[in-house]
């Protein structure tokens, strides 16, 4: 992970955990939302810390949607010489056969298919277009911060935010438990956060709140304030607590 993103998230992590401090002595629950994204955003996605958005929870097995670098097999039932194997471009387009560029990242595979279907209507009477995925990159979800072993790693199943955290070798001894913070991309423009408690949770042993991670997502552990003190500190800084003869 290169230095500038680790500081951004470092930075966005901190932010999030001052505003939901504050919120918290306020009696505000919904301090957080917005933290990330603009408050007009914020109301369309839903809000991040308080109850449980639906960017964060929502449909439990959402389709999958087309991303730049996927392979897709197009096949026609009554006109196979239009079948044909196409790779998303970096454009997000594909081109095909005998109609040109058509936008396809983002869409699901159905949602590809109507498209499809549409654009060869004009040359096929009716046409029946079977859309298949061949190859797509492999979900995953990154962790970064205090864990063992912060990288990415593969979501081959339903995997949640503390899972996640034991997969990358669980927390360090310098980690803060309280302000683990989950970032998820909800568009190109912005990412939705929300801050866990995971300490709370595991005391509770109620896991049925522990949030199920996404394809993306990353989480982030800070450390706590204790590990943030500097190794070595000046002797005269430390003034009579070190001073021997103010001991006697």
């Amino acid at each position: 992970m290169r230095p500038a993103t680790l500081i951004a998230i470092m930075t966005a992590a901190f932010v999030l955990a001052q505003q939901e401090a504050v919120g918290a002595q306020d009696g505000r629950p919904d301090a957080v939302a917005g933290a990330l994204t603009s408050e007009p955003a914020a109301r369309n996605m839903g809000a991040a810390d308080g109850a449980m958005s639906l960017q964060l929870t929502g449909e439990r097995r959402p389709l999958y949607r087309l991303r730049k670098s996927d392979s897709i097999q197009i096949s026609f039932t009554f006109s196979p010489e239009f079948d044909q194997t196409l790779t998303l471009q970096p454009d997000g387009y594909v081109v095909l056969k005998g109609i040109g560029n058509l936008a396809a990242d983002g869409a699901t595979l159905p949602e590809l298919t109507e498209a499809i279907r549409q654009a060869y209507s004009a040359t096929l009477h009716d046409p029946e277009v079977t859309v298949t995925l061949k190859d797509f990159e492999k979900p995953f979800f990154l962790a970064a911060g205090e864990v063992g072993h912060p990288g990415k790693y593969e979501l081959r199943a339903d995997t949640t935010v503390t899972e996640g955290i034991t997969i990358a070798g669980g927390f360090t001894h310098q980690a803060k438990h309280s302000q683990v913070v989950l970032f998820r991309r909800v568009s190109d423009q912005f990412a939705q956060a929300r801050v866990l408690n995971i300490k709370q949770l595991l005391k509770r042993l109620d896991l049925n709140e522990d949030v199920q991670l996404r394809p993306g997502d990353l989480v982030f552990v800070p450390q706590n304030s204790i590990s943030k003190m500097q190794k070595y500190i000046p002797i005269p800084s430390l003034g009579m607590y070190y001073n021997p003869n103010l001991l006697r």
